[in-house]
C-alpha cells in the first residue's frame, strides 16, 4: 500500500495514487461560477466575449467587402458557399436553404468559437479563491459558454422555436394538425407522440452538447493534473476536433429538424 498526500492511499501504483488524489480533490463544478458579487457568471463572461469576436470578425469583413474581393474575402465566401450547398443539399430546396443558412450558420459559428474558446490557455485555470460555506474554493475566471447548461438549454430552445416557426410558415394550420388529428385513434395518437418529441429535442439538443463540451473540460483537467507536460497535447487536439464535430451536430440536426417541419404527411 502506498500513502499519497493527505491520507489518501491506494491499493496498487503510484498512478492509481495520483488519480484517487485528483478525484478527491479537484473542484468540479457542473453550474457555472458567479465572478464575486456581479450577476455575471464565468460561462456568461466567456459568451460574451466569444458574441464580441463573431461581430467584430464580421463586421469587418462586410466593410472590407468588395466587387474584387480580397484572400479575406475569397475565403469567407468560399466558406458560406459551401454551407449554402451542403444545406441545399439536405433540403432540395434553395429557397428553404436561403431562409435556414443565417440561422443555421450562427448556430454552426458560435457554437464552434465557444468550444475553441474552452482550449485557450488560462480559460479554467486563472481565477481566484473563495470562501463558500466555510470551504475555500477556486473560482475560474473564464469558463467555456458550452460547459454550462444554461447556454446550451438557451441554443436548445430558439432551435425548437425556429422549427415551429418555419414549420407554420409554410404549412399554415396543416402543421397544427400534425400534433392534434382527431379524425381517429391512431391518428390521435401518433400525434401525441410528435407532439412529445418536439419537447424531446429540447433535452437531446442540450444534454449532447453540455455533456460532450463538459466532459471533455474534465478529461482535460485530470490529464493536466495527471502530467502537465506533453501528454494533455494529444488530447488538445482531440478536443479541438470533438467541438468541431459537436458544432456541425447541432447545426445538421437543426437542419434536418427544419426541413421535416416543412413537408407535408
Amino acid at each position: 500500500m502506498i500513502a499519497c498526500k493527505r491520507n489518501v492511499y491506494c491499493l496498487s501504483t503510484k498512478f492509481s495514487c495520483q488519480l484517487i488524489f485528483v478525484a478527491s480533490f479537484m473542484e468540479i463544478s457542473l453550474a457555472a461560477e458567479k465572478l464575486l458579487t456581479a450577476p455575471v457568471t464565468n460561462s456568461l463572461l466567456t459568451g460574451i466575449i466569444g458574441s464580441v469576436i463573431i461581430i467584430v470578425l464580421f463586421r469587418l469583413l462586410s466593410a472590407r467587402a468588395k466587387l474584387k474581393p480580397s484572400a479575406k474575402q475569397n475565403v469567407s465566401e468560399i466558406i458560406i458557399d459551401s454551407f449554402l450547398s451542403l444545406v441545399e443539399s439536405i433540403t432540395q430546396n434553395r429557397q428553404k436553404a436561403l431562409e435556414f443558412l443565417p440561422l443555421v450558420l450562427t448556430f454552426f459559428i458560435f457554437i464552434l468559437i465557444n468550444n475553441w474558446l474552452g482550449l485557450v490557455p488560462g480559460v479554467g485555470s486563472i481565477g481566484f479563491h473563495e470562501l463558500k460555506e466555510g470551504k475555500e474554493i477556486f473560482v475560474p475566471i473564464f469558463r467555456s459558454a458550452n460547459a454550462d447548461l444554461n447556454t446550451t438549454i438557451a441554443l436548445a430552445l430558439i432551435a425548437v422555436a425556429s422549427i415551429q416557426y418555419f414549420g407554420l410558415k409554410h404549412l399554415r394550420l396543416g402543421y397544427i394538425k400534425k400534433f392534434f388529428d382527431f379524425s381517429g385513434f391512431i391518428p390521435f395518437f401518433v400525434g401525441f407522440l410528435e407532439l412529445i418529441s418536439e419537447f424531446a429535442k429540447i433535452i437531446s439538443f442540450s444534454f449532447r452538447l453540455f455533456g460532450n463540451v463538459f466532459a471533455g473540460e474534465v478529461l482535460l483537467a485530470v490529464i493536466t493534473s495527471l502530467v502537465p507536460i506533453i501528454a494533455p497535447v494529444p488530447f488538445y487536439g482531440l478536443e479541438i476536433f470533438v467541438g468541431l464535430i459537436q458544432a456541425l451536430v447541432f447545426t445538421m440536426l437543426s437542419i434536418v429538424f427544419m426541413q421535416v417541419a416543412t413537408q407535408h404527411h
